[in-house]
């Protein structure tokens, strides 16, 4: 099983529990304006490597994940290629290797068989990581270029089937920080109860330079990251509690 690779980091500390082996897969259907992996959209970009290579590198940095870390597949977005990562897990599973998705769950649909493989994959992922970038489906489309129903629909799935999932909010100064809103995703993150976690990633410009490079418009000019007593509120609304 062949998929398509953007980049691999063998030692991430942020997409997941633990020190974790990233993969970021090639591909998204979003076109997120905030986004900082760009030239990860592309289908057809990055380099074509099997599963069993990525087991044989992975291998060797067991000592240092299996403990307490593992394996992450992020992107782009990981479920463009289900096939790929499901071989995958399974074969990380072999090994005692714990396994999450980071996914924006852009591209699930509620077809039949697209069901089943994802049902198969769930049986073999330890943790979702799930963004949820916006709850209005208007500005959902304006932000991310897709509406988001289908999005919260695989959020309702995660929740039936009991899948441990952290949810992230990407916050943005005027786009993604209304209060109101805030306060119905804290509703909607309860309703679940199955969430372990919720992370605010406050908005930043480090990938605006990959925007320039592949010579796009970066729609976000002049909008700033947020404040501390902005993320804070955040936080609070989302009923995250203060670091000690």
């Amino acid at each position: 099983m062949i998929g398509r690779i953007h980049s691999i980091e063998t030692c991430g500390t942020v997409d997941g529990p633990g020190l974790r082996y990233v993969i970021f897969l090639q591909g998204c259907l979003l076109r997120c304006q905030f986004c900082h992996n760009p030239d990860t959209w592309d289908v057809k970009g990055g380099v074509e490597k099997s599963v069993a290579e990525i087991i044989t590198d992975l291998k060797d940095y067991l000592p240092y994940i299996k403990s307490s870390g593992g394996i992450t597949v992020s992107g782009g977005e990981p479920l463009l290629q289900i096939d790929f990562l499901l071989e995958l897990f399974k074969e990380c599973k072999k090994l005692g290797v714990h396994t999450a998705i980071d996914t924006s769950a852009g591209c699930f649909r509620e077809s039949p068989t697209f069901l089943r493989k994802v049902e198969e994959l769930l049986s073999v992922t330890d943790l979702v990581l799930l963004d949820i970038k916006h709850l209005d489906n208007d500005l959902h489309k304006q932000l991310t270029g897709m509406p988001n129903a289908h999005i919260l629909k695989f959020a309702e799935l995660l929740a039936e089937k009991n899948t441990p999932v952290w949810i992230r909010r990407v916050l943005i100064p005027e786009r993604t920080n209304d209060p109101d809103e805030l306060a119905r995703l804290n509703d909607f993150i309860k309703n679940m109860g199955n969430v372990q976690k919720v992370e605010v990633l406050p908005y930043h410009k480090m990938g605006i330079y990959k925007w320039e490079h592949l010579n796009l418009e970066y729609p976000l000019a002049g909008v700033e990251p947020p404040t501390e007593e902005e993320v804070k509120r955040a936080k609070e609304i989302l009923s995250i509690p203060a670091e000690s």
